[in-house]
């Protein structure tokens, strides 16, 4: 397709369904499945090794999040990149607390070395990647800016070749066209657990039918809009969470804006 518009995309993913593997954390499984449900792509929750290369094989992407790792789960995610690699499918990675601990960075660390299409993470995760310190991290939350993160951002891109999706108050997206800035949204999102790691979710369902930049700017940007349909009426966290997936399945292609803000 000529048009990579978020708007464009979002029909995309729509008409196509594709099916999307996750191997994710314990914690956000069922909200993950749901969200790509109300998008209108088909999740699967796979993540036994016996059978991850094989899914991924017939998968449009991959989804890898590190949330609650384990020694079984971390193999799977290992079998599943490295066989997505081999059969051509996207994958990203959601690094998620990398910082906090020695084990948990190291696996990130190893994981990004089989070369995720994207990474999406929050501002202390990508930082910490890159060797920085991040020093308002609490386990897996950051209370520092995307733009923090931008020169550790570029140097995870440059490095691996991926595309690099800070996520935070401005969404920050860093690609071959440059730094692509998402604002919208609204802070109470993060009163919902699981939030972050559905918006990785989303960028596998767009990079299995756009190339890595674009799907992880759709992604971001379809999140932004159907949070802020979702606080329509001021919900608290438990109203809110069951309302974002009706935005989701409610966001259209018109209610994207054309484009996002290009900074330097």
């Amino acid at each position: 397709m000529t048009d990579h518009s978020p708007a464009a995309l979002l029909s995309a993913v729509r008409a196509a369904r594709p099916l999307v593997q996750n191997i994710t954390n314990t914690v956000v499984t069922n909200f993950t499945a749901n969200v790509l449900l109300a998008l209108g792509a088909s999740p699967a929750m796979v993540d036994a090794a016996e059978e991850a290369a094989d899914f991924v094989r017939i998968s449009g992407a991959l989804v890898v999040n590190i949330g609650t790792l384990n020694a079984r789960t971390v193999a799977s995610m290992k079998l599943a990149a490295e066989a997505a690699n081999e059969a051509g499918v996207p994958w990203v990675l959601d690094p998620v607390g990398a910082g906090a601990t020695a084990y948990r960075t190291q696996t990130a660390l190893d994981l990004l070395a089989l070369r995720p299409a994207v990474v999406r993470g929050n501002a202390g995760e990508i930082m910490a990647l890159a060797g920085a310190q991040d020093r308002s991290q609490k386990g897996v939350d950051s209370a520092a800016g995307t733009d923090a993160a931008l020169d550790a951002a570029q140097y995870l891109a440059s490095t691996f070749g991926c595309v690099v999706a800070v996520t935070g108050e401005t969404d920050r997206v860093i690609g071959p066209s440059g730094v692509t800035a998402i604002s919208g949204g609204h802070a109470r999102i993060q009163l919902v657990t699981g939030t972050g790691c559905a918006t990785t979710a989303l960028v596998g369902a767009f990079l299995a039918v756009a190339r890595p930049e674009a799907a992880a700017i759709a992604a971001l940007t379809t999140m932004k809009r159907a949070t802020e349909i979702a606080m329509r009426g001021d919900p608290g966290p438990g109203t809110l969470a069951v309302q974002l997936l009706d935005a989701l399945h409610a966001v259209q292609p018109a209610d994207l804006p054309a484009g996002a803000s290009q900074t330097a």
